[in-house]
């Protein structure tokens, strides 16, 4: 364990007062070897993006689909350009559609940078027709500000429950019966899912494809690390109250565990998961690495006070173990080490972090963090 990453954790383990376990090091190869250049890096990067797909989430089809198309229709309100995009993906299995909505403001310099939400609920917990802001998806105040606002549906991509892999994506395009340990689950297929959205966003010309950031809450929040830890055309991503093979540390005996996500939800990663169950400092990764895989680019935590489940001191931890990554590649990371106090954002470097008051919930205080954020390093 390199002096860096291990002087990290024993100041953390003082900061918020836990037993920390010890952590594998993102600057160490498979075989022992240093990693201690930037282009060393992108050999370890490789490395660990490999042993997340075979351990944790498995292994995702690569790019376009050879058979897709796009379907746009265009309306305009006031100030504001929405886009309602279809995605039709066809394979073996059939077909599905996904849909994209991208919000516009026609008042700012063009193109514009975009927020891009990756949502797990129901459709009924937005309207992309009203002029009505939620906390979850406060559209309106992202486009005052200067942003376009996309939201693309998760249960498009793929439906939410344990359906053996027969529906959504993965029955379109792959045989359900040809599955393995390291097959790509629900979370995977989410983030493809956005990787698509991405695909579309690169070629609006009112969208800056070089300022997109990613987001979700909760499951949305894994799914969201993922997408970003795999495609770099994401150049901001946010995690929202992910917890457990999100943003917390999965060695840590706090809050939800290997087995609980895996009991619960058996769709979300591949099967190779299960062997952690119980197991996790046999895990050859951990989720610092996962935040880490996002460097240099923005990525940017936040936990709730009350949601212990998803463990905020675990998350926080994973920020502060991803920055000698960031050091590495000489930007600053997270520069703090000292747990938070609730609503004290932290926005000293690419790695930031915010412990709100209140519980499991994406709000309106998160938005307008993640905003404040971008507004510092996209100069706006």
């Amino acid at each position: 364990m390199c002096r860096g990453l291990l002087m990290a954790i024993l100041a953390t383990s003082m900061a918020v007062g836990a037993q920390e376990p010890s952590l594998p090091d993102p600057l160490v190869m498979q075989d022992g070897s240093l990693v201690n250049s930037p282009e060393a890096w992108t050999k370890r990067r490789a490395e660990l993006l490999e042993l997340f797909r075979v351990n944790v989430y498995g292994r995702s089809p690569q790019g376009w689909p050879t058979d897709a198309s796009v379907e746009v229709s265009y309306a305009q309100e006031g100030a504001i350009l929405r886009e309602n995009v279809v995605f039709t993906f066809r394979g073996p299995g059939g077909s599905i559609q996904a849909h994209l909505y991208v919000l516009s403001p026609l008042n700012a310099p063009k193109p514009v940078p975009c927020f891009l939400l990756i949502n797990h609920r129901d459709r009924e917990t937005f309207d992309p027709e009203k002029q009505t802001d939620t906390g979850f998806w406060p559209a309106q105040q992202i486009v005052a500000r200067g942003y376009a606002a996309a939201i693309i549906q998760a249960q498009d991509i793929d439906p939410d429950n344990h359906d053996e892999f027969k529906n959504g994506v993965h029955g379109v395009l792959e045989d359900p019966a040809k599955r393995t340990g390291e097959s790509w689950g629900t979370i995977a297929a989410w983030a493809w899912g956005a990787s698509r959205a991405m695909d579309y966003l690169e070629r609006d010309k009112y969208i800056d494809a070089s300022k997109v950031a990613v987001l979700g809450h909760s499951r949305g929040g894994k799914t969201a690390l993922w997408a970003g830890a795999q495609d770099e055309r994401f150049a901001f991503v946010i995690s929202n109250n992910s917890g457990c093979t999100g943003a917390a540390i999965s060695r840590r005996p706090v809050g939800e565990t290997v087995k609980n996500i895996n009991d619960k939800f058996p769709h979300w990663f591949c099967m190779n998961y299960w062997n952690f169950n119980d197991r996790e400092t046999d895990l050859p990764i951990d989720q610092h690495e996962l935040i880490a895989l996002i460097a240099p680019r923005l990525v940017y935590v936040a936990s709730a006070s009350l949601d212990t489940w998803a463990d905020p001191e675990g998350e926080f931890l994973a920020c502060v173990n991803a920055d000698p990554v960031y050091k590495l590649l000489s930007v600053p990371g997270l520069g703090a080490t000292q747990f938070p106090a609730p609503d004290s954002p932290i926005h000293n470097g690419r790695i930031g972090y915010h412990l709100r008051t209140g519980k499991h919930e994406l709000a309106e205080y998160d938005w307008n963090r993640y905003m404040d954020f971008a507004d510092k390093y996209w100069k706006r």
